[in-house]
């Protein structure tokens, strides 16, 4: 049998990785290159000439004199921790397939669970916030699913307390292959929320295919073509070919969540699919991912802590 070349991809190696980022004058310097990678310019006036501040590490304007740290009005915002520690918590989050938890990754950088928490959510929602205007083309399969489980003596099924419901969509080439993924977290499964979630993140003239449950077919306001094939219930239910990639997905995401991270907080799970559909997305060039994912931390604006425990995202 043929090796899956994804699957088998060599990566960033742990050697390769402290080669390039094993100091914090590289990391320091990858930064800036990442920012600006045509020269130092002003946030201020747009100035290109400058000077730099020994004693404080900052870049000043000469024509405005306006004094710039290289990790102002990012994700790096006023962090107290290296920045080499927040270029090995990308490592660890862009080349463990199956994720790594906060208690997980404290342990590996060498800071306390809370500091890992943050770092980690903020890096989550560069992921989240990078693919939130891409959108999926072509043909589509779409499934609904449930992060969570049935709470003793409760009910089962759809509506169970203590369950979050997301919706999972594949977009695959014409010989049947998966190219990208979007996953959402959705209030319930009605026309509302489907339709919402298609036009946000489908091309119109999407040709969506989906189980019979009566909310899908509400794509079709979004432009989209929809095909609904009933498959009934249960283990054969999740082989139908026609739903392969977005069953192989979604199992591949709850597998994860359960033996990484056991349970999730519900408004915490856009940002946790937003890292699996960031990692999935760009699976065929692992070794490209943490610098991808440095150069969209630059450009995304600082998220304070207090809004990263407060945050409610419906995608």
């Amino acid at each position: 049998m043929a090796r899956n070349m994804v699957q088998f991809q060599k990566g960033l190696s742990e050697p390769a990785f402290e080669h390039q980022y094993g100091t914090e004058n590289q990391c320091r310097a990858a930064v800036i290159q990442l920012r600006w990678p045509n020269g130092f310019e002003c946030p201020a006036c747009g100035g290109r000439t400058h000077c730099l501040v020994k004693s404080r590490d900052l870049f000043q304007c000469t024509a405005c004199r306006r004094q710039t740290s290289p990790i102002a009005g990012t994700i790096f915002a006023a962090t107290k921790l290296p920045l080499r520690t927040w270029f090995r918590a990308m490592y660890h989050m862009t080349q463990t397939k199956q994720g790594i938890s906060s208690i997980e990754l404290g342990r590996r950088l060498g800071v306390t669970q809370t500091t890992a928490w943050k770092v980690k959510h903020k890096l989550q929602q560069v992921m989240m916030e990078r693919d939130a205007t891409k959108k999926l083309t072509g043909r589509v399969e779409i499934d609904d699913a449930y992060l969570g489980g049935e709470r003793s003596g409760g009910k089962r099924g759809r509506g169970a307390a203590g369950k979050t419901p997301f919706v999972a969509a594949v977009e695959t080439t014409v010989e049947g292959k998966p190219v990208s993924i979007k996953l959402g977290r959705v209030a319930t499964f009605s026309g509302d929320a489907l339709s919402g979630f298609a036009k946000r993140n489908f091309n119109r003239a999407c040709q969506v295919v989906s189980d019979g449950l009566a909310c899908f077919a509400s794509v079709t306001n979004a432009g989209c073509t929809h095909q609904a094939i009933k498959t009934g219930s249960g283990a054969a239910a999740a082989r139908t070919p026609a739903f392969k990639w977005v069953n192989t997905a979604l199992g591949n995401i709850k597998a994860a969540i359960v033996g990484t991270y056991r349970s999730i907080d519900s408004k915490h799970v856009p940002r946790y699919l937003a890292e699996f559909e960031y990692r999935f997305n760009r699976r065929y060039d692992l070794a490209a991912m943490l610098p991808r994912l440095c150069w969209a931390s630059v450009r995304t604006t600082p998220m304070p802590y207090r809004l990263l425990k407060l945050a409610e995202v419906y995608a």
